[in-house]
């Protein structure tokens, strides 16, 4: 069987970031993918321009329209631009009874940009903490939701599982904890499920090519647990297929060089 999985999030119209991304990954890795937009962006690989929200209940209105008609695997959610819009998806999933749901709590994009008004912090702790299966914000985001310390004064591995520790209380299931902010020779993840802490790691690939790397990697994690897999299972799998779509991204020529060009999803498939 080819599992579907739905990814709600904004569009990023130069491809390497949002439901682009998304779908690519779904692709690569054997799922059907669909795509509910909260979000249309004007960017490329040196920043983003304008924003454009649609109304809530449009956004509704696509959820409640695949669920309708789909049988859903997985759900992977990406960018929510207000907490009208995280409160609704929220809604509609709880409704709809949606499962292996991998929140991407997408704040701040590559390029430094904010992606989501004040409000969303709040909506996303309240609404769609309780529903995720897991919740993979990277050490920026982390801080920010948690309400903790600044990034810079964590302190690695030990730094990591407490923020997946905070976030995990606020009453998700589980966290990953993405390290690739804080340096050194290895990208490492910390996984906190409640009961055990586990560490992914994996080489740092020296590229500017990061546009879209925590899209991908929460894609990827929906994508494995929509085939079945474990959550330590699919983040394994998913860490290791996101290091080579670093590896192979100077592969591709877009962008001008200025900014931060994307990873190539289908690193394993083009030769």
């Amino acid at each position: 069987m080819i599992p579907n999985v739905l990814s709600i999030a904004g569009s990023d119209p130069s491809g390497g970031a949002g439901v682009q991304a998304d779908l690519k990954t779904f692709s690569a890795l054997g799922c059907y993918g669909m795509a509910a937009l909260t979000a249309l962006t004007a960017q490329n690989t040196r920043g983003v321009s304008g924003v454009h929200v649609p109304p809530a209940g449009f956004v509704a209105a696509q959820i409640d329209a695949i669920f309708e008609d789909v049988e859903v695997h997985a759900v992977k959610i990406g960018m929510l631009a207000s907490g009208e819009i995280v409160e609704m998806v929220a809604n509609r999933l709880r409704a709809h009874g949606a499962r292996n749901i991998v929140l991407d709590p997408v704040l701040v994009a590559t390029s430094g940009d904010s992606l989501g008004a004040p409000d969303v912090v709040e909506a996303m702790t309240s609404h769609l903490f309780p529903l995720a299966s897991v919740v993979t914000p990277n050490v920026p985001e982390a801080v920010r939701l948690s309400g903790g310390a600044a990034a810079d004064d964590l302190a690695g591995l030990a730094g990591l599982e407490a923020l997946a520790r905070a976030l995990h209380a606020q009453g998700t299931q589980a966290v990953l904890v993405k390290g690739g902010h804080l340096g050194g020779a290895f990208a490492e993840d910390v996984l906190f499920d409640g009961a055990s802490v586990q560490v992914f790691k994996a080489e740092r690939v020296a590229t500017r090519n990061t546009h879209g790397t925590g899209c991908t990697l929460s894609s990827a994690i929906a994508a494995w647990l929509a085939h079945g897999k474990s959550l330590a299972e699919a983040v394994a799998l998913a860490k290791d297929y996101l290091t080579g779509a670093l590896r192979a991204a100077d592969e591709l020529q877009v962008g001008s060089g200025k900014g931060h060009g994307p990873v190539h999803h289908f690193h394993a498939l083009w030769r």
